[in-house]
C-alpha cells in the first residue's frame, strides 16, 4: 500500500534552496519553479515575476519562472526581506499557541481553505451551519452544560457535531472531487471506490488493488489542495513507490502540484489540531 504522508517529499530529486541575511538572522528559502507561458517567452522585456510566500510552518517559499537566474530570485527576496521577517516572526509566536482544540465559542475551525469563528449556541435540537464566516453549533438545551464541573463533557459533544459534520461533508466533496479528477488519471478505467479515515500523518493511501483511503482533515483544506491528494494516489495506481517515475507522472497531471503541496504542508498542523 502507497500512501501520503503529511510531510511526503520526492527523494529522487534536489529542490532548489537559497538563503540571506535579515540583521543576525539567517533566512533559507525554497524556489518552486513553474513554466513560462509562450506570450512571456515572446516578451522578454517583460520583468520576470516572483512570488514569496511564508508558510505558518515558518517555511518560506518563493515561486519563480524557469528562466528566472538564481541572482533574480535572491535579490527579490531581499526586497521584501523585512516583510518576509516580520511574517516568519508572526507565525513563531503563532505557533506557540496551536494548542488542543477545547470547542469553545470563539476558536477557529477550516473548511475548503476558509476560516470560521466557532460559535456554540443552544436550540432545542442539536444541528451544524456556516453562517457569515461563523460555524454554529447548536447542542439540544439538555446537553448545553453550564456548570465549569461538566466542560469537558460539553466540548466532547461539540467535537463529535464537528467531526461528523466534517465526515459527511467529506463523502460529498471527496467524490465530487474524485469524479472531477479522473478523466487526467487516463489509466483508470473505472471509479476508484474511497473510504474515509482519520490519520495523524497521512491525508491519504492506495491499495494494490486501487482503493482509496483519505483524511477527512482534508476536507478544511481548499478543493486544489484535495485534487492534489486524489491525484497523488491514483498516479500510485501506476506507480506503487515514490520513484522518479512516479514524480514524472504526477507532474504530467498537475503540473503546478509543488506550490499545491507546498500550501498544503503550510496549513497542516492547523489542519490536523483537535
Amino acid at each position: 500500500m502507497s500512501n501520503l504522508s503529511v510531510n511526503n517529499k520526492p527523494c529522487t530529486s534536489i529542490a532548489e534552496r537559497g538563503m540571506f541575511s535579515y540583521g543576525t538572522d539567517v533566512i533559507h528559502y525554497e524556489i518552486i519553479r513553474k513554466p513560462v507561458s509562450s506570450k512571456a517567452q515572446v516578451n522578454k522585456t517583460q520583468p520576470r515575476k516572483v512570488l514569496i510566500k511564508v508558510h505558518p510552518d515558518q517555511r518560506v517559499v518563493a515561486t519563480a519562472p524557469d528562466d528566472a537566474t538564481a541572482e533574480i530570485i535572491h535579490d527579490a527576496m531581499l526586497k521584501r526581506a523585512r516583510w518576509i521577517w516580520q511574517n516568519l516572526q508572526a507565525f513563531a509566536r503563532q505557533k506557540d499557541h496551536v494548542l488542543p482544540k477545547r470547542y469553545v465559542s470563539g476558536e477557529t475551525q477550516f473548511y475548503l481553505g476558509r476560516r470560521y469563528v466557532l460559535k456554540v449556541l443552544s436550540d432545542s435540537q442539536s444541528s451544524i451551519k456556516l453562517s457569515r464566516g461563523k460555524l454554529n453549533v447548536t447542542l439540544a438545551s439538555d446537553a448545553l452544560d453550564t456548570d465549569a464541573v461538566d466542560t469537558d463533557k460539553q466540548a466532547s459533544k461539540v467535537k463529535a457535531l464537528i467531526d461528523q459534520w466534517y465526515q459527511d461533508k467529506a463523502k460529498g466533496i471527496f467524490a465530487e472531487r474524485l469524479v472531477a479528477v479522473l478523466p487526467k488519471a487516463t489509466w483508470a478505467h473505472d471509479v476508484p471506490t474511497f473510504k474515509i479515515l482519520a490519520m495523524k500523518k497521512q491525508w491519504g493511501s492506495c491499495s494494490t488493488k486501487g482503493s482509496l483511503i483519505l483524511n477527512p482533515h482534508l476536507i478544511k483544506a481548499p478543493k486544489e489542495c484535495i485534487d492534489y491528494v486524489i491525484l497523488h494516489e491514483l498516479c500510485h495506481i501506476v506507480e506503487h513507490n515514490h520513484s522518479e517515475r512516479f514524480w514524472r507522472l504526477l507532474t504530467q497531471v498537475m503540473p503546478n502540484w509543488k506550490a499545491v503541496k507546498a500550501k498544503l504542508d503550510g496549513m497542516a498542523e492547523f489542519y490536523l489540531n483537535e
